[in-house]
C-alpha cells in the first residue's frame, strides 16, 4: 500500500525519536513516505495532492488541527484517512480507540493494515461553512477559550491541560461577555420557519415537517459535535451526548448561561458520563442533518480545536460517508 506519513513535528507529542519508529513500523509491509509541515493549511496541500496522485492512505502524526486539515484534503476521494496521536489532548484518535501513546498506536494501525478491507470504513463528517470536521465544532466561549490557548502556543507542548484550565478560567472572569446571549441555534424543520429546511434538492435529504423546538434564540456557548466524546480531561472523557457518532448525524448542545454552578454542574455530569440532559440551561438537539448559528453581531468559533476567528453566521450540514477511516485492528 502506498502511504504519505504527514507529520506536524511543532505537535505537543511529536519528537524525532517516534518519528523515526513510526516511519520503520508503517514501512515493513507499505511503501511510505514523509513529508513535514510548516505552517496552517500545509498539511490540506499535502492531502490533497496524495488523493490527487492515487496515494492509498494518508496518516495524520501530529494533534487534532493537522487531523482535520488531512481529513479535508481527502474526504470526498479514494483516499483513506489514518491519524496517529501527536497532539496534547488527540481527542479523536483516543475516540476511535488509539493509545495516546504514537509508539503504541503505530502498531495498532499496522494491525489494521493487515485486513484493510475489514478496518478501512467510511465514516460521516461534519461540516460548517464549507469546511469539514472531525470531531466537534465550538462556538462562543469554547472558542473564545482555544483563542486565549492559542495566544500561549509555545506552552502547549508542557502545559497542555493545566493551560486549558487556566484559559478557561481567564476567559471566563475576563474575556467573554457573559451579560447578555450571543447567538440563535436553529436546527432541520425549524430552519426558514414553516417551510422546513432551504436546501438544495441535490442533496436527497428528508424534509421533516416544521418543529418549533428545534430552535434556540439565548446561546451563550454551543459545541456541535460529529463524536462523542467533546474532549478529554486527563483520562476522564467529557461525555455530552451518546447520540453522537461516527455512523450517525450532529448533535447540538448549547448551554443557555453562563452561570458558573450551571456550569460546572452539567461539565461534572458529562465526566460521569451519560451525557447531558437538556433542562432550563441546556438545550440538546440530536439526529441534527442542518443547523445555522446566527447573530448581528460576530461571535468566536474553532473547528476541531484550531481557532478560527469570528463570524455572525455559521451554516452546519452532516455529510454521511465523507471520508474512508483507517480503524486500529
Amino acid at each position: 500500500m502506498r502511504i504519505l506519513l504527514v507529520v506536524n513535528s511543532f505537535a505537543s507529542s511529536v519528537t524525532a525519536r517516534n518519528t523515526v519508529i513510526v516511519h520503520r513500523a508503517l514501512s515493513r509491509a507499505h511503501d511510505v513516505q514523509v513529508v513535514e509541515t510548516n505552517r496552517r493549511g500545509h498539511a490540506t496541500r499535502f492531502a490533497q495532492d496524495a488523493a490527487h496522485r492515487g496515494v492509498d492512505l494518508v496518516i495524520s502524526f501530529g494533534g487534532d488541527g493537522t487531523l482535520n486539515e488531512v481529513a479535508t484534503g481527502v474526504a470526498g476521494t479514494d483516499t483513506a484517512l489514518g491519524v496517529l496521536p501527536g497532539g496534547s489532548t488527540n481527542v479523536f484518535a483516543r475516540t476511535i480507540g488509539l493509545p495516546n501513546d504514537p509508539v503504541a498506536a503505530v502498531d495498532l494501525l499496522v494491525n489494521g493494515l493487515a485486513d484493510p478491507d475489514a478496518n478501512i470504513r467510511p465514516i460521516g463528517l461534519g461540516r460548517v461553512n464549507g469546511r469539514f470536521f472531525c470531531f466537534h465544532t465550538g462556538i462562543g466561549y469554547d472558542a473564545a477559550v482555544v483563542r486565549a490557548v492559542e495566544t500561549r502556543a509555545s506552552l502547549k507542548r508542557w502545559a497542555g491541560h493545566p493551560l486549558f484550565i487556566y484559559a478557561a478560567l481567564k476567559t471566563w472572569m475576563f474575556g467573554y461577555d457573559r451579560s447578555q446571549p450571543h447567538f440563535s441555534v436553529t436546527a432541520d424543520g425549524a430552519i426558514g420557519g414553516p417551510g422546513g429546511l432551504d436546501i438544495d434538492p441535490s442533496d436527497e435529504l428528508e424534509r421533516p415537517r416544521f418543529d418549533p423546538t428545534r430552535t434556540v434564540d439565548d446561546g451563550y456557548f454551543t459545541v456541535v459535535l460529529n463524536t462523542n466524546p467533546y474532549s478529554f480531561l486527563g483520562n476522564r472523557p467529557l461525555d455530552l451526548s451518546p447520540e453522537a457518532g461516527l455512523d450517525k448525524p450532529l448533535v447540538a448542545v448549547t448551554f443557555r448561561t453562563m452561570s458558573a454552578v450551571a456550569i460546572i454542574k452539567t461539565l461534572a455530569g458529562a465526566l460521569r458520563g451519560g451525557g447531558v440532559t437538556p433542562n432550563e440551561n441546556v438545550s440538546r438537539f440530536d439526529d441534527v442533518h442542518e443547523l445555522i448559528v446566527e447573530h448581528h453581531s460576530p461571535f468566536p468559533y474553532q473547528v476541531d480545536g484550531d481557532y478560527l476567528g469570528e463570524t455572525t453566521r455559521l451554516h452546519f450540514r452532516h455529510v454521511p460517508d465523507a471520508v474512508k477511516l483507517l480503524f486500529p485492528g
